[in-house]
């Protein structure tokens, strides 16, 4: 159980991120940001689901908040990391 709320929770922070307008980790997308928000917001209820199973109501809960948020922090650092080492490849130096 302990691993179903983490891996939804962390494809909900994923799913939540690529719904935004200024996320270039994959750039053309074939969903629209709504489906991406209602999936998701049904996996994150998933994860709360499987976390408050594991763990029990309030710990439950926070767990699952806690993995989402740590996702949700850490994409826009890859996103920016990412982006920076594509730039570096593009960089020609003359000399």
């Amino acid at each position: 159980m302990t691993w179903c709320y983490l891996l939804t929770a962390a494809a909900s922070a994923l799913a939540f991120y690529l719904a935004t307008r200024h996320q270039r980790l994959w750039p053309q997308r074939r969903l629209s940001a709504r489906a991406l928000r209602i999936g998701a917001s049904a996996l994150l209820l998933l994860s709360l689901g499987c976390a408050m199973q594991a763990l029990g109501t309030w710990a439950g809960i926070f767990a699952a908040v806690t993995a989402l948020m740590l996702v949700a922090v850490a994409l826009p650092y890859l996103d920016a990391w990412r982006q920076a080492r594509t730039q570096r490849r593009q960089v020609r130096h003359v000399g």
